[in-house]
């Protein structure tokens, strides 16, 4: 694996995007903060680097992805209640990241949700929440980039600092995490390769803080290479019933 330093984290001001953008300085990475106002994101980041972008603009992320060697995404819709918010972000801001990057396809860290897969849950009604994460996640699958999804559960919901982790395939679980324990993972799969091609829930377990990471990694299955879901998903959103877009720019992101 090529070197990695400069790592751009788009979310970076979130609750958990500010625990990755720590744990990257901690492991000798220089993150970048992906950020629409500069002035909110330096003072919520003090020192660290500001780039300004857009996700729903795709001219606006041709700078800020030109020296960066791998994409940690942390983004989210959770303050925008139009109802077309979780396609033009949680899924078109992947897309205008990859696109941005041309033909470049750095290491990427895509965190995304558990429920993804079960369509029918009320997370589902409205603005298809879960349906466009999952999309979200096919376009990483697809674009050939060396990755890692991790669907963590209910974030913060009564637990410790940094409890023991744990990983689970086929999202049929549900139970909480720690973003304090969140943070340091994301950044942890962008460094070791036994996460490489692996989509995985993650919930907290009772016990000391993880800190065998490799071997928490592990645990998961690789996906199938040119798969569009994850190695235990269930297969109930067909590619042929996808909206024409979808089709069209998954089919663009695919390595010729």
């Amino acid at each position: 694996m090529s070197r990695i330093d400069r790592v751009l984290v788009v979310g970076a001001t979130g609750r958990t995007g500010q625990r990755v953008v720590a744990s990257a300085v901690a492991h000798g990475l220089t993150p970048v903060a992906l950020a629409r106002n500069a002035s909110h994101a330096r003072r919520t980041l003090p020192g660290t680097e500001v780039v300004v972008g857009d996700l729903t603009l795709p001219d606006t992320l041709t700078a800020a992805v030109r020296d960066i060697d791998a994409v940690i995404f942390v983004h989210g819709s959770d303050d925008d209640s139009r109802p077309d918010s979780f396609e033009r972000i949680d899924y078109g801001g992947v897309l205008n990241v990859l696109r941005a990057l041309g033909d470049r396809r750095p290491r990427i860290v895509l965190q995304t949700s558990v429920l993804v897969t079960r369509r029918d849950h009320a997370f589902n009604h409205g603005g298809n929440a879960l349906d466009w994460k999952r999309r979200s996640e096919r376009l990483v699958r697809l674009s050939g980039a060396p990755y890692t999804i991790v669907r963590p559960g209910w974030l913060d919901g009564g637990q410790g600092p940094a409890p023991q982790l744990r990983v689970e395939q086929g999202d049929s679980g549900e139970d909480f995490v720690s973003r304090a324990a969140l943070g340091p993972l994301l950044v942890e799969a962008l460094l070791d390769d036994a996460a490489l091609g692996k989509t995985f829930e993650l919930f907290s377990a009772p016990g000391l803080a993880t800190t065998d990471f490799t071997t928490l990694f592990r645990e998961a299955k690789p996906d199938e290479p040119g798969a569009l879901d994850g190695i235990a998903d269930t297969a109930n959103l067909p590619l042929n019933t996808e909206p024409p877009h979808v089709q069209e720019e998954l089919a663009e992101l695919r390595p010729s």
